[in-house]
């Protein structure tokens, strides 16, 4: 078996169990230097599926790709952390505000850029937008096979791939041909811990924008271990349409935006007797919740 060239799409995403009320602009995008951010959870599963190849393959390459702000640089460093190859981050103020087209626009222009590959990997959705619609853009862009919601790869050949996919009332058994796209779905293994010897390699890793605040010491490391430097590409370098990347190139529009608080009062504790069951279902009905 060759050894694959493998791009995993990962995305820094504000954390989503502590959202207050300036976690959205006016605008309706993300207030995302007020929230707390973490690895998006569906793209830790796409990473792991990236590695677990990379381990059953000699000579697998496996490249992430991240696209945001200047502190995204932390997925970089995450994935050396966890076994990957290489990390590149794409980012710009121009790319701010990029909804779903904007956004599977911008990490085509680089994919292009990576080419050739074999396989592009990345979660089923992030959980500040719950779309999924990322993947299936960039594949078709690349125009590209895809397969979605993958929970496990079943065999990998020379010319295609073969992978389990997780559906509402069941699973399939599909294949595809060489280069191709997959999303992977959060039932897949969960993503290997960080190796301390990563973690002792990379912990330096920054990218050019985050050394121009370095002291003279991390400035000298990098000259002296290249490696550390991760590469970052602006909308020059990647070649990207101005009219197409961040706001501007975002036809999504937010009508409106509303905080819903739950407050205790509006809580019901039931016991499982027939009677509180009974009463539960009725309830439901005159509220159209269900029936």
């Amino acid at each position: 078996m060759k050894p694959l060239k493998i791009v995993v799409l990962a995305k820094q995403v504000p954390d989503t169990r502590h959202v207050g009320p300036d976690a959205m602009k006016p605008d309706g995008t993300v207030n995302r230097g007020k929230l707390s951010t973490i690895f998006n959870p569906d793209d830790l599963h796409a990473l792991e599926l990236a590695l677990s190849i990379k381990d059953s393959i000699p000579g697998t390459k496996v490249t992430i790709l991240t696209m945001g702000p200047q502190r995204a640089a932390d997925i970089i460093r995450e994935g050396y952390y966890r076994g990957v190859d290489d990390g590149i981050m794409i980012s710009d103020r121009r790319f701010g505000g990029a909804d779903t087209l904007a956004t599977s626009y911008t990490l085509v222009k680089g994919l292009q850029k990576l080419a050739p590959f074999d396989l592009i990997l990345g979660g089923r959705q992030a959980i500040d937008g719950d779309t999924a619609q990322v993947g299936p853009q960039c594949a078709d862009k690349l125009k590209i096979p895809q397969i979605t919601y993958v929970e496990e790869v079943v065999e990998i050949k020379d010319t295609e791939i073969i992978a389990k996919r997780r559906l509402e009332k069941g699973i399939e058994i599909v294949s595809s041909p060489f280069p191709c796209l997959m999303t992977v779905h959060g039932s897949s293994p969960d993503c290997r811990f960080r190796q301390a010897k990563n973690v002792m390699k990379y912990k330096y890793a920054r990218t050019k924008t985050e050394l121009r605040s370095a002291d003279e010491l991390m400035l000298s490391l990098h000259k002296k271990r290249p490696y550390l430097t991760i590469p970052e590409w602006s909308v020059e370098d990647i070649e990207a349409d101005i009219a197409k990347i961040g706001l501007s190139g975002s036809p999504t529009k937010v009508k409106s935006i509303e905080n819903i608080v739950l407050t205790s009062n509006e809580a019901k504790i039931l016991s499982d007797s027939d009677t509180d069951i009974e009463m539960m279902i009725k309830e439901l009905i005159e509220h159209h919740t269900i029936g």
